[in-house]
């Protein structure tokens, strides 16, 4: 099954986030999914991005994560 890869600044756009954050969150254990293509590219699948998004659905604001 093809999937829509997205680059970096395209995932961050969908989700609403800036380039720096999903960078950051690579860098800091990757709560956002993320494929490496070859020793440079990194693409966001727009399912793992729809999976994320449905994981941070919160009922209050004083619960954790």
């Amino acid at each position: 099954m093809i999937q829509n890869l997205l680059t970096t600044s395209e995932a961050a756009n969908y989700l609403g986030v800036s380039k720096a954050f999903l960078e950051r969150d690579r860098w800091a254990g990757a709560r956002v999914p993320f494929i490496k293509i070859g020793s440079r590219a990194v693409r966001y699948r727009l399912s793992d991005l729809h999976d994320y998004i449905n994981k941070q659905v919160r009922l209050s604001t004083s619960e954790i994560a």
